[in-house]
């Protein structure tokens, strides 16, 4: 599409090699002889020396005494086992408890599963719970916080973050509704239609800019537009103060996303999206005045060759309209965005862009403080 705005002002464990240098120290215990040598006492005073040796027959029969290891062994076959009495006799308690707590586990599991319901993901709200459905139903609200790459050059949010906002808030109301089909936010009644929204008109006034760190409250309802569109108005205020920042308002309309034409809005597609319309005068009073076209001519400043990136591509496979105002902006003159604000913006999108478009940005500046049109 090609936009026109009016403006006034802009983060292995290796095994123990348990090189325990214990080194397998193991004890030879000889069969028939004993020998221990080179025993120094403590206090160096005494050596003892010793050799025994078992003799290998008596009286000539061969006989020969048990090893060391074989006297054990028949030690431990001869012992009796202990008395019997009450310590012996109790139950081993660990193993009991463990039995009872693997009882209670299961039961508990077992309750949880039976407790446990469905959520519907269609229903759900941003992963953060910041935003949620006020005033019978009608309004969405979600808190954002600005960051750091949201800032431009003057330290406060850009006139893109804050479309970015007004955007995903839009989306996410039609999400908690549990009206989100396939598309880019499109209801399953206009998924099976083939339709999807396109906005041909975006009025914004931006009273102060937030800045990093602030903590903004974004507000957003429906209302009918005509036949066959629908007004999406935004409030965005300052979450500590209450004070209103920003105002906005839109309108939308539908286009068959195979045709790319324009489309009526189906019965089907009113009855799924007009219960949650309200009843309320725009929040930002309908300027009707008609812009000028700017040519080669009367354009003052002029930027050509200006093409979408993939990045600026929606899941509409078209130019996303927050991107426009940044090639508007492309053919402001330094100067004014060194000096002034943006503080008013009227978009009139009138054609789409795809990924194959080549576009131009002319602006005219109409006065020193007063806005009048730029593009």
């Amino acid at each position: 599409m090609v936009a026109t705005a009016a403006t006034s002002a802009f983060f292995p464990a290796g095994a123990l090699t348990s090189d325990s240098g214990s080194k397998s120290s193991s004890t030879k215990l000889g069969s028939s002889s004993l020998d221990v040598s080179n025993t120094k006492s403590k206090s160096r005073g005494l050596q003892v020396k010793a050799s025994a040796q078992a003799p290998h027959k008596i009286n000539g029969t061969s006989v020969g005494f048990p090893s060391a290891m074989e006297a054990v062994k028949t030690e431990e076959d001869t012992s009796f086992p202990p008395p019997r009495t009450f310590i012996n006799q109790l139950p081993d308690w660990s193993m009991l408890l463990a039995a009872i707590t693997t009882v209670f586990l299961a039961a508990e599991k077992q309750w949880m599963m039976l407790d446990w319901k469905p959520k519907r993901p269609d229903v759900l709200v941003d992963p953060f719970g910041f935003g949620r459905i006020v005033q019978d139903g009608l309004v969405f609200r979600q808190n954002f916080s600005i960051r750091s790459y949201e800032i431009g050059a003057d330290r406060t949010a850009s006139i893109e973050t804050l479309m970015n906002h007004l955007q995903e808030t839009a989306l996410n109301h039609v999400k908690s509704a549990g009206l989100l089909g396939d598309g880019f936010g499109a209801t399953p009644e206009m998924c099976k239609k083939n339709l999807i929204w396109v906005v041909t008109r975006m009025h914004v006034l931006v009273d102060r800019y937030p800045t990093w760190g602030d903590v903004v409250q974004v507000d957003t309802w429906v209302s009918s537009s005509g036949k066959n569109g629908m007004r999406r108005d935004w409030l965005l205020r300052d979450c500590n103060t209450g004070e209103v920042l920003t105002r906005a308002s839109s309108v939308w309309v539908m286009m068959n996303k195979h045709t790319r034409r324009l489309s009526k809005m189906p019965d089907e597609v009113r009855a799924e999206i007009g219960p949650y319309f309200v009843d309320a005068p725009p929040v930002v009073e309908e300027d009707g005045r008609k812009l000028p076209k700017l040519d080669d001519n009367t354009a003052e400043y002029i930027r050509t060759g200006l093409s979408p990136r993939w990045s600026d591509l929606d899941v509409n496979q078209h130019v996303n309209n927050v991107k426009y105002i940044g090639w508007i902006l492309e053919s402001a003159p330094l100067s004014i965005l060194e000096s002034h604000e943006l503080s008013s913006m009227i978009l009139e999108y009138r054609r789409e862009c795809g990924r194959d478009s080549v576009v131009e940005s002319l602006t005219a500046v109409s006065g020193a403080d007063v806005g009048g049109p730029m593009d």
